[in-house]
Parts: C-alpha cells; sequence; structure tokens
C-alpha cells in the first residue's frame, strides 16, 4: 500500500511560516497584498478566486478584487493591468485566463509586470524558471509539486525523474526545476513512443497528461514516487487525476490523492509568491 502524500501536511507547514514571515514584514510597514484581475463571471475563476482570498486571509495577506465585465474590450484590459503595475502597494498579480476571445492572450499576459507575476504567466517569468534566476516566479502548480517533493523528503539529487506532460503550465517549468535540483528528467508527450516502457525506470513520476486515468498499470513500478497533477470530472461530478489510482496504489511507494495532492497546495504557493515580492520590495 503506497504512502500517501497529501497536501494539507504540507499546506500547514506553509501557512505557518507565511505568517511568521507576514508578521516580519508587516513590522516594516508593509503590507503584501495580492491583486486579482478577472474579466467576466466564470464560475471556476470565482470559485478559485474565494478559495486564493481565503488562504490570503488565513495569513494577514490583503486582496483587491479587479473586475471588468466579459464584452470589455482588450484597451480596458491593458490599461487596467498597467494601473496596477504602476501600484506598489500591490505586490502580486493573479489574472484569470483564459481570457475572452476578443483578447490577445500573449499580448495581454506578457502587459503585466515579471516581478508582480506570481502564477508564473509571462515570458520574463518563464525565462526565470528556465535561467534559474529570480525574475518572476515559476508557474504555481509546478512549484506545488516542488514543495510536497520537499516536504516529504524526496531526494532529486541523481534520480531520474519522468514528467508526462510539456505544457508551460507544468510540464516544461517543472522539468527545469527539477534540473535544478540535480536530478537527471526525461519529459513524455503525445508524440512519445512506449511511453508505459519510458515511465517504468522512474524513481519519480510526474503526472500532467490531461485526461483523467490515462496513465495506467503498465507505467507504475514498485518504488516509485507518484505526483498526480490531473484535475478531472467523470460523469458522477468525481474528481479524478491523470494517473489511475486505483491501479498505482497497490505497487509504488508513494503517490499524491486527486483530491487533497497537488492543488490543495497550489493557492498556498501563491500566497507564499505574494508574500516573497513584497519580500523584494
Amino acid at each position: 500500500m503506497a504512502k500517501l502524500l497529501e497536501g494539507k501536511l504540507v499546506t500547514a507547514a506553509l501557512k505557518e511560516k507565511q505568517q511568521a514571515a507576514v508578521a516580519a514584514l508587516k513590522e516594516k510597514g508593509i503590507n503584501p497584498t495580492l491583486g486579482v484581475i478577472r474579466v467576466g463571471e466564470r464560475g471556476d475563476d470565482i470559485s478559485y478566486e474565494k478559495g486564493a482570498t481565503k488562504r490570503c486571509e488565513g495569513v494577514g495577506v490583503d486582496v483587491k478584487v479587479m473586475t471588468l465585465p466579459a464584452d470589455a474590450s482588450q484597451e480596458e484590459l491593458l490599461e487596467l493591468i498597467g494601473k496596477v503595475n504602476a501600484d506598489n502597494a500591490i505586490h502580486g498579480v493573479l489574472l484569470f485566463r483564459p481570457l475572452p476571445k476578443q483578447m490577445d492572450d500573449e499580448v495581454i499576459r506578457n502587459a503585466l509586470a515579471p516581478e508582480k507575476d506570481i502564477d508564473g504567466i509571462t515570458d520574463g517569468s518563464l525565462a526565470g524558471v528556465f535561467t534559474g534566476t529570480d525574475k518572476g516566479f515559476a508557474p504555481c502548480t509546478a512549484q506545488a509539486c516542488m514543495e510536497l517533493l520537499d516536504y516529504f523528503g524526496v531526494e532529486l539529487k541523481g534520480k531520474k525523474v519522468t514528467v508526462i506532460g510539456r505544457s508551460l503550465v507544468v510540464g516544461k517549468p517543472v522539468a527545469m526545476m527539477l534540473m535544478g535540483k540535480h536530478a537527471t528528467v526525461t519529459v513524455c508527450h503525445t508524440r512519445t513512443a512506449d511511453m508505459p516502457g519510458v515511465c517504468r525506470p522512474a524513481d519519480i513520476l510526474i503526472v500532467a497528461a490531461g485526461r483523467a486515468g490515462v496513465v495506467g498499470k503498465e507505467f507504475f513500478a514498485p518504488g516509485q514516487v507518484v505526483i498526480d497533477v490531473g484535475i478531472n470530472f467523470d460523469e458522477n461530478g468525481k474528481m479524478r487525476g491523470d494517473a489511475d489510482f486505483a491501479a498505482a496504489e497497490p505497487i509504488v511507494q508513494a503517490i499524491t490523492p486527486v483530491p487533497g495532492g497537488v492543488g490543495t497546495v497550489t493557492t498556498s504557493v501563491l500566497v507564499g509568491n505574494v508574500i516573497k515580492a513584497a519580500s523584494r520590495k
């Protein structure tokens, strides 16, 4: 039976550190503040906004929500981003995407100042991840994977890690971060030949395939640590990961549950990045 790598344990540890960091900043007259920019009323955006706000309030980080209607123009959003960039009282910004079809995603996301881009969406932030510098921040989901591995004491130096997925949200940035910890990394994608054969020799498997249960029994081997990034919902509304948990759990050494794993840690990482951004000021 595999050990469950529960996100709530990581979140509790991060919360304690974040509360102390916020208290220290407030003693210096700095009030860490998250700016949330949302266009429209998408239910998933509003749900995430509520979760992030609650997590911020739990550690003493202020939140300022700025909204535009779904039919707002690109110019209106760019004007709002410009104001937020210039506002020294806002330290980090969460910009919800996808944006309405009348907006150019590349133009919009890169209008955000990298030093305020706490979710790693700008080219400047991603450049920082790929060069190993402190310019901007890594995407929160990718960083959440690293926080889980660190909290549970999973050694990365010299280990073989296979990442399934090559998106800029998880796959590519987490691969770079793992290499920064001296892991040997293989990245799989839809064109990978014999993907199960590539995955089985891995010490650590990071699954960000984007499809429920697509990573099955043939991918796993004894002793592996599996980090499942997937969030999918079946016909009954039950949340499932990209890995077949029932198939993996009797085989591998440790695995993140879905729900209760990576997603639980992601908002804590977001809050932590606001605090880091305030500290850099």
